[in-house]
């Protein structure tokens, strides 16, 4: 099976083609540095994904946050639930800690600018 990618690690956007046999890359053409075929073999085998999105503060204003690094993506939609259950506190500052550990991924939803 072939699996057409359009690669999003730097702006050039190559177009990859990435062979899978039985789950598992055979092969991948179409990338013109290293990080692309990383990308490609990742995102075939266990695609990862940054969250933003927004949490509701105290008083009711939002809150823009996302992951500290990369979740499963299957994890996504249950991310989702536990940021919609959470609230901030203001003042909030870029870097605070709203979810610690979300779903035990080592991931931390994190507030993503200055809201006083």
């Amino acid at each position: 099976m072939i699996r057409e990618l359009t690669c999003i690690v730097c702006p050039k956007g190559c177009p990859l083609k990435v062979e899978l046999e039985n789950g598992a890359v055979i092969n991948v053409t179409g990338h013109t540095c290293p990080r692309g075929k990383t990308y490609a073999i990742n995102e075939c085998t266990h695609p990862m994904r940054t969250i933003t999105t927004t949490v509701r503060a105290e008083n009711g204003e939002v809150v823009p946050v996302k992951t500290s690094t990369t979740i499963p993506k299957e994890l996504m939609f249950a991310c989702m639930k536990e940021v919609n259950r959470a609230t901030v506190k203001l003042p909030a500052k870029i870097g605070d800690v709203v979810i610690a550990n979300v779903l035990e991924t080592g991931a931390d939803i994190v507030v993503a600018a200055n809201v006083d």
